[in-house]
């Protein structure tokens, strides 16, 4: 569709995601480019904190700074930009993105082709936050309504110095880039959904006043940016379907409409399934509540509607928009100090005594050398009653530390060694104990950063890869306070009928669910297949339910929010505080959150036998 461009703002635009994290390879964006006949290839590399993780080896000249799989998908995908027309956007420039332009220059220099490449510059703020910690002594906290307390205050710059400084930019530098005529534009922290805003607004050329299809595009952005979330991956309906319908799964592609609503779908005769669930699923997923917030646009959820228009092709609606706030999330990342784990196997017969006594043998040891700052000891899986087999008696105690120093890491695994033979009976270690040896770590802060501080620009490269122009992305005309998020139960609590007979099965039998990581939070959105069981399950399903779904895994520093989505049949909650410090620091051992939805569809309840039909 080499005239693909004249037909543009006259038809919906078509956009296809080929990447969801680093570990995505680079042939999705030429799988994308050749099977969708799409517009523009969008791709999502950077989680919380992939970009500090490589900060410092960036800073030393050890690492290029950007993802090596997005190079590759650039490197794979060229010959294909070059002749479809298609432009890519991508946020996998990381901590480098001009360098990552100038490469994928070179690259069409050398192959004689007239495209157009940008970098997205400004999103590093290192510089500024260290200003900041030296004149303020502190950072504004992301949302102080709900601060943990186990959150960790941030405020030492000696003990913990500061690795990086990174604020989540929105659709402005890459529309700018557009409209000079880029074709490939390599961004650092752009936030994960905001190149398929910046292609549709591009596209239509909406003002950046248009905030409903800024929103609709906002959440089409968020339904495809997961690599195949919304295709089939991660989906807890899996055990429905035949295996081979997930094997090697495509990724997404938004058909987004001039008023912002959006079909999602995928490439034809490919694995996989675009269904009312997979979309709802996807919808659930790392919602912080019924407000999605991006430095564009705010967009409000609980009228979001979810229809299933022809076989693999799903209709998002109901989105409505809001001017920005004033600020936009800054991720801050700091050398925290190192973690290790020890994996021990113990089975057989009286397995729980064992998992006891091994416990506290280890943690009596580490009391009288005072090595750590936090260690977490339990058992994983369960052993299995006249098990039939070695392994289904067997079980792993886990012990998680986390210390300041190596060396004081190290105590760990020597007292593994030094009381080694005084197992308990059928205790038995693994060949490979390289995870009890300290690792860094970087602990995680997600804070706040005013816009209008932000110096964004769109830096355009000629063909011997310097910078031709630099276009300055400039800021929202209107800012809007972000008001307190919906948090509440239903009026009526009692969801069964004294006539109803009742049945006891796993949750997950009548419910579908999808949870994930915010930081020190897990978020779980919860849904069901009919307004009749809707009826039921929201009253069924509220704050205190969930808590006393979580068992022994409730704390009481936890905080739960609680929102329903009518349309879609579904209840979303939030956890404060599940998962500690963040991913990259927390003693769980799911540090994603992603078992979380399916450890509740596990539990046990008290479901109507009616529904079961």
């Amino acid at each position: 569709m080499a005239d693909r461009w004249t037909q543009r703002g006259k038809r919906p635009v078509r956009i296809a995601n080929c990447s969801g994290s680093i570990a995505d390879p680079g042939y999705q964006m030429q799988r994308q480019l050749v099977r969708g006949e799409v517009d523009f290839v969008t791709g999502d590399y950077l989680a919380e904190l992939n970009l500090a993780q490589n900060a410092e080896a960036f800073q030393s000249g050890q690492h290029e700074g950007f993802e090596p799989t997005a190079w590759s998908g650039l490197q794979q995908s060229i010959d294909d930009i070059a002749r479809l027309r298609s432009k890519v956007i991508i946020n996998g420039g990381a901590l480098n993105p001009l360098g990552l332009a100038q490469k994928v220059q070179e690259l069409i220099t050398e192959k004689g082709y007239s495209l157009i490449v940008a970098a997205i510059q400004g999103d590093d703020v290192l510089d500024q936050a260290r200003r900041q910690l030296a004149e303020e002594g502190k950072f504004n906290y992301l949302d102080p309504e709900n601060a943990d307390p186990l959150l960790h205050a941030y405020q030492d710059q000696q003990r913990y110095p500061l690795v990086g400084a990174n604020a989540y930019l929105g659709a402005r530098g890459i529309v700018q880039a557009l409209g000079a005529g880029a074709d490939i534009v390599i961004c650092g922290r752009v936030a994960d959904a905001s190149p398929v805003l910046a292609a549709a607004q591009y596209w239509y050329g909406w003002p950046d006043t248009a905030y409903d299809e800024l929103a609709g595009a906002l959440m089409a952005g968020h339904l495809i940016e997961c690599s195949a979330y919304v295709t089939g991956a991660n989906f807890a309906g899996f055990d429905r379907y035949p295996w081979e319908t997930f094997y090697d799964l495509p990724f997404g592609i938004a058909e987004i409409d001039q008023d912002g609503t959006a079909v999602i779908a995928k490439p034809d005769h490919t694995s996989g399934m675009v269904t009312v669930d997979t979309v709802r699923s996807q919808l659930l997923y790392e919602l912080q509540g019924d407000m999605y917030l991006n430095s564009d646009v705010k967009a409000y959820l609980a009228d979001v509607r979810v229809e299933q228009e022809a076989e693999n092709r799903v209709r998002l609606s109901g989105i409505r928009g809001a001017p920005p706030p004033s600020t936009t999330k800054l991720a801050i990342a700091y050398r925290m100090g190192y973690q290790a784990q020890l994996l021990f196997n113990l089975g057989g017969y009286a397995v729980t005594e064992k998992v006891e006594y091994h416990k506290k043998q280890i943690l009596r040891v580490l009391e009288e050398r005072p090595i750590y700052s936090l260690t977490n000891g339990n058992s994983v899986g369960t052993a299995a009653p006249n098990p039939s087999t070695l392994l289904a008696s067997t079980v792993y105690f886990r012990l998680f530390i986390r210390a300041e120093s190596a060396l004081a890491i190290q105590g760990l695994l020597q007292a593994f060694f030094d009381f080694g033979m005084q197992h308990v009976s059928g205790g038995h270690g693994s060949p490979d104990i390289r995870g009890a040896l300290p690792r860094p770590y970087l602990g995680y802060f997600p804070a706040l950063y005013p816009q209008a501080k932000l110096n964004e620009k769109a830096l355009i490269l000629d063909s011997s890869g310097n910078i031709a122009r630099e276009l300055p992305a400039g800021h929202p005309a209107v800012y809007s306070p972000v008001e307190p998020r919906a948090n509440n139960d239903p009026e009526d609590t009692d969801p069964v009928t004294p006539f109803d007979s009742l049945t006891t099965i796993p949750l997950g039998d009548i419910v579908l669910a999808r949870s994930g990581d915010k930081g020190a939070n897990v978020n779980i959105g919860l849904f069901v297949s009919t307004p009749e069981i809707f009826s039921w399950f929201r009253a069924f399903m509220t704050r205190a339910k969930l808590q006393a779904l979580m068992g022994d895994d409730w704390r009481e520093e936890y905080r739960i929010e609680r929102v329903e989505f009518p349309n879609i049949l579904a209840v979303h909650f939030v956890v404060y505080g599940f998962l500690g410090w963040g991913a990259s620091s927390t003693n769980r051992l799911d540090c994603l959150g992603k078992g979380f939805a399916d450890w509740i569809r596990a539990r046990l309840v008290d479901v109507p036998v009616r529904f079961l039909k």
